[in-house]
C-alpha cells in the first residue's frame, strides 16, 4: 500500500479534493452553524467527543493489534469529507448543513486529530514506539486539509465566473484521481486484501454502522428535523478515509502501512453501508408520514 503512486497519489488527489470542497464555499456555509445551532453542536459533539470514545470501546473489544488500533483512532478523528456531502444530497439530507459540518469539522481536525492520535499511541504503543503528530507534523496536516480549502474559497470570493466553471471539473478531476489511486493501491496489494479485511473488516464495519446510527439517532432524540438530522448522520457516519490514510502512509508523518489499513477498508465498506443507511431512514421517513396522514384522516 505504500507505493510511489500511493503515496504521491493521495496527496494529490486529497489536495484537489480540497480545493474543489473551496470552491463550493462561502464565509455564509459557516454561518450557517447559528441557523441550525443544535443539529450542529450535536453532530460536532458527536464527531469529537463521542466518536473516538466509541471507537476506543471497539478497538479493546475486539482486541486489535497495537497499530491498527491507532489506525481505527486516526480514522475516527478524521472529518467528515466530501462524500457525506453527496449521499446527503442523494437521500435528502439538509446539503448545507452537510457543507458548513464539513467545514467546521476540517478546521477543527487540524487541532483534535492530532491529540486523538497522540494519546492513541502513547496508549497502545507506549514509550518504545511512540510517533504521534509532533508541532511540525500538525503543521503538515494544516496545509493538507486547509490550504487547499482556503485557495478554493478565495477563488471563490475573488473569481466567482472562475470558481463556478472549475468547480465541477475539479471534482470530476478529483474522483477520477481518487479512483485511479485507490484502483492502483488495491492492485498492488491484491494479495493482502483479504488479510486487511479479516483483520479489520468487522471492527470497522461496527463502528461504520454505529457512526450513522448515532450521528442520525442523537439529533433525532434531541428533536432535530429528519433532513438535518440525515445530514448529520452522513457528515458524523462517512468519514475522510483518504485524510486517514495519507497521514498514515506519509513518510513525513505517521510512515506506517498498518495504521493505513482501517482506513483502506472502512473507505471500501462506506459506500455500501451508506447507501443502505440513506435508503432505510428514507423508507421508515416514509411511514412514519403515512402513519401520521392515515391517524389524522380517520
Amino acid at each position: 500500500m505504500d507505493s510511489a503512486v500511493t503515496l504521491i497519489g493521495l496527496p494529490v488527489a486529497l489536495g484537489i479534493i480540497m480545493l474543489g470542497l473551496g470552491l463550493g464555499l462561502t464565509i455564509a456555509d459557516f454561518r450557517r452553524v447559528a441557523r441550525h445551532p443544535r443539529a450542529a453542536v450535536i453532530a460536532l459533539a458527536c464527531q469529537v467527543l463521542l466518536l473516538p470514545a466509541l471507537c476506543f470501546g471497539l478497538v479493546l473489544a475486539f482486541d486489535l493489534p497495537p497499530e491498527l488500533a491507532v489506525g481505527m483512532m486516526l480514522l475516527a478523528a478524521s472529518p467528515g469529507g466530501t462524500t457525506a456531502n453527496l449521499y446527503s444530497h442523494l437521500f435528502g439530507g439538509h446539503v448545507a448543513l452537510n457543507i458548513t459540518l464539513t467545514a467546521v469539522n476540517s478546521v477543527l481536525a487540524v487541532f483534535t486529530l492530532p491529540i486523538v492520535v497522540n494519546l492513541s499511541a502513547a496508549h497502545f504503543l507506549g514509550d518504545a514506539r511512540s510517533i504521534g503528530l509532533q508541532f511540525d507534523k500538525v503543521l503538515q496536516v494544516f496545509a493538507i486539509v486547509l490550504v487547499p480549502v482556503a485557495i478554493g474559497m478565495l477563488i471563490r470570493a475573488r473569481l466567482p465566473r472562475v470558481a463556478e466553471s472549475l468547480h465541477r471539473p475539479v471534482r470530476i478531476l478529483s474522483v477520477v484521481v481518487l479512483v485511479a489511486v485507490i484502483a492502483g493501491a488495491v492492485l498492488g496489494e491484491r494479495e493482502n486484501i483479504a488479510d486487511y479485511f479479516v483483520s479489520v473488516g468487522l471492527a470497522v464495519l461496527a463502528f461504520n454502522l454505529l457512526s450513522l446510527a448515532i450521528g442520525y439517532g442523537v439529533p433525532r432524540l434531541a428533536g432535530v428535523e429528519p433532513s438535518a438530522a440525515k445530514a448529520a448522520g452522513f457528515e458524523i457516519g462517512i468519514h475522510n478515509s483518504t485524510l486517514a490514510i495519507t497521514i498514515a502512509l506519509s513518510p513525513a508523518l505517521l510512515d506506517s502501512t498498518q495504521m493505513a489499513i482501517p482506513g483502506a477498508v472502512y473507505g471500501i465498506v462506506m459506500f455500501f453501508t451508506a447507501a443502505a443507511f440513506g435508503y432505510l431512514v428514507n423508507r421508515v421517513g416514509t411511514r412514519s408520514a403515512g402513519a401520521g396522514n392515515g391517524a389524522a384522516t380517520t
